[in-house]
């Protein structure tokens, strides 16, 4: 049963400590493309399939922001894991891409311009806290790809936030 436990993700997950996860993978894909340091590409890989199959457990930045970082900016702010999980393992193909490309396809260039996307996403993320691959997992649920059972409080954002409801029933009379 422990290992079945190691293979788990936190759900409701901090947004606090997303948001800290995603300023470390921000700094590790500026100072890969700044410096032209493509080995850096491989702890951040590994760091992205560390969270994408155990959460925070196996990686050693989502330790870090889940046990120091997130408790000092205060009360915890949930929001759903299932979308930031699926947020990870968008990171995880966009980074291992990028280790493809450079080591395995001598395509620095475009290398580069992938770890440059997963740095905007990163930024976006860390400074405004919009998650894009959220949007992208709110997005599939909307549209009937993957079933609103899958994640009920991300196919209605009013189960999340209950004032939504009452404004959009006051706004929308049934």
């Amino acid at each position: 049963m422990a290992f079945r436990s190691l293979f788990t993700f936190p759900d409701p997950v901090n947004e606090k400590a997303a948001r800290t996860v995603a300023a470390g993978v921000l700094a590790m894909s500026a100072a890969t493309i700044a410096a032209q340091q493509p080995w850096l590409l491989v702890p951040l890989a590994a760091g992205f399939w560390a969270r994408v199959l155990t959460g925070p457990t196996l990686s050693p930045l989502g330790r870090v922001a889940t046990s120091l970082v997130a408790p000092a900016l205060g009360e915890p702010k949930p929001v759903p894991g299932l979308p930031k999980r699926f947020a990870q393992g968008i990171g995880t193909a966009f980074s291992t891409a990028a280790v493809v490309l450079w080591f395995g396809a001598d395509a620095p260039v475009a290398a580069m311009a992938v770890t440059g996307v997963l740095a905007g996403a990163a930024l976006l993320e860390a400074a405004l806290g919009l998650c894009l691959g959220c949007k992208i997992f709110a997005l599939l649920v909307r549209a009937g790809i993957a079933p609103p059972s899958v994640c009920e409080a991300c196919a209605d954002v009013s189960l999340r936030q209950p004032e939504l409801s009452r404004r959009k029933a006051r706004t929308w009379p049934v």
